[in-house]
């Protein structure tokens, strides 16, 4: 068995863990809305026709925020087109997504959605095809109380009191050649400028998402943020960060060593802004928003195959990703790279959560069950809360075909108000288990109160909705305490939650 040890201390802090890394992504594409969040006439629909099995499992989630109506959907949308009697709003195609958009759901059904799942909405403007006029006449529409033709408008259509949307994005990828709209970094951030101004003008109380880098394969990256940043820094409080992982070629050694890639991006996004704020000679800090991330390749052929089948239809099934083992630990993986940059990284959004690259997945003419990927993050949401601390890890590494020194263990803490702990683990070793030996003195007398194990022999196993329990979380063979020392087996490839709370 392998040893890894880690030592760890109630001011090794790292930063408050903001709520909102906690958050996922609805965008009109695919069956992420309708037949998704959005079924009438399925057993389960509620009022407004919100499947209330899928409302269950995202509250079960605990989701916190939810970034919304797109994507690659919002650089052509018309939000107008969103309001008003739901049977005079127009029908459009899509030309991101090459379907139609009927426009069943809007802005108010959306926020109703929001309150009944526990969500914030993210609200992310149109800076492709529209401009600062349009985002700052929806920030009115939405958070304006009365007396103004918008919001006047709003309480005609049914919402009396505002929406209170707190969270915006500034346009979505506009770094993308793909994207409609698609600008250069001078010209996006200056468009930036005067949409979050007029924005913020309109409303001083919410904060600003201006777009980062797609990716950090992106031939633009860094000369983008740094760009960009030169024209709006003074406007915004967040940069976005995207980034999907894949394994088409099975190296699963490789796919998992992927976070090494994910904490350089983010620790080269943070170098930018704060050398443009200091350029400015700012006195504030810009975080992080990773508003997009996930694994996603499963279903590309399959994709290319319904397109080929016709295009412009209602809800193609697009994007249907049905996740394995190995990417709930990269899952994991992913989330403990957050924590781990929790003073810079304050908002994160799963992309997506239903149906399309999604830990929820529906059955039109059934029931809705969870993939692999949501076990780690509804462990995250739930215990992953108030300081992040820095544990120091020494573990085993290992070299592959594109990352070197790879720690076999990779680990974050977080330590609640009532001083309780939790460390989340995931073992990359593909076939040793490692013992870890966890120096924890610094916070007097403690106990395991829970081992949480996902683990499957297979790594290539997935939940159905016929067999939906195929990988799960089960109790794990937790460890002992001795002295203030944790000693804790983490089996191969595993994610593990380990709670420690108060001995008395």
């Amino acid at each position: 068995m392998k040893q890894a040890t880690l030592i760890m201390d109630r001011d090794y802090v790292i930063g408050q863990v903001d709520p909102r890394v906690y958050g996922s992504f609805i965008e009109h594409l695919g069956r992420a809305v309708y037949g998704g969040i959005y079924q009438p006439g399925h057993p389960t629909a509620n009022a407004d026709g919100f499947r209330k099995d899928v409302i269950d499992l995202v509250r079960k989630l605990g989701i916190s925020v939810v970034r919304y109506p797109g994507g690659n959907f919002v650089s052509g949308f018309n939000w107008e087109d969103s309001i008003g009697p739901v049977d005079q709003r127009p029908k459009k195609l899509d030309l991101a997504w090459f379907t139609t958009e009927t426009n069943e759901v809007g802005l108010h059904e959306f926020d109703r959605w929001a309150k009944a799942t526990d969500t914030q909405v993210m609200y992310a403007v149109n800076l492709g095809t529209r401009g600062p006029d349009a985002a700052r006449n929806v920030v009115e529409y939405a958070n304006h109380p009365s007396g103004s033709y918008w919001s006047d408008l709003r309480i005609r259509n049914g919402a009396k009191d505002p929406f209170n949307i707190k969270l915006w994005c500034l346009g979505n990828e506009m770094d993308g050649p793909w994207q409609m709209g698609h600008r250069t970094a001078t010209e996006y951030g200056r468009v930036a400028c005067e949409a979050g101004k007029l924005m913020k003008w309109t409303d001083p109380s919410i904060e600003l998402v201006a777009c980062g880098s797609s990716g950090s394969d992106m031939p633009t990256f860094g000369s983008w943020e740094y760009e960009m940043l030169s024209e709006c820094y003074n406007e915004i409080d967040y940069v976005s960060l995207h980034r999907y992982y894949k394994n088409p070629t099975g190296d699963t050694a490789n796919f998992l060593a992927s976070t090494m890639d994910l904490d350089a991006f983010i620790k080269a996004v943070v170098s930018v802004c704060d050398a443009v704020g200091s350029k400015k000679r700012a006195k504030k800090k810009l975080h992080l928003s990773f508003d997009e991330w996930n694994v996603w390749y499963h279903s590309a052929e399959q994709d290319q195959e319904v397109w080929k089948r016709g295009k412009w239809n209602r809800a193609l099934p697009l994007l249907e990703d049905v996740y394995n083992f190995e990417d709930a630990l990269l899952v994991g993986a992913m989330l403990i790279t957050f924590l781990n940059n929790a003073d810079r990284v304050k908002i994160a959004c799963m992309a997506q959560l239903v149906n399309v690259i999604a830990p929820i997945m529906t059955n039109d003419n059934g029931g809705a069950w969870v993939q692999t990927i949501f076990y780690p993050l509804m462990h995250a949401s739930r215990y992953g809360r108030g300081t992040a601390l820095r544990p120091i890890v020494h573990s085993p590494v290992y070299d592959t075909k594109d990352f070197e020194e790879v720690p076999v263990v990779s680990s974050a803490a977080t330590m609640a108000e009532d001083g309780s702990v939790t460390l989340f683990a995931v073992n990359r070793d593909l076939k040793e288990d490692v013992e870890l030996t966890a120096d924890l003195r610094a916070f007097g007398k403690m106990k395991i109160s829970e081992h949480i194990l996902l683990h499957h022999d297979d790594v290539h196993a997935v939940n159905t909705e016929a067999d939906p329990d195929q990988v799960k979380p089960v109790a794990g063979p937790g460890g002992v305490m001795d002295g203030g020392h944790l000693t804790v087996k983490l089996p191969a490839l595993s994610w593990n939650v380990i709670r420690l709370t108060k001995a008395e």
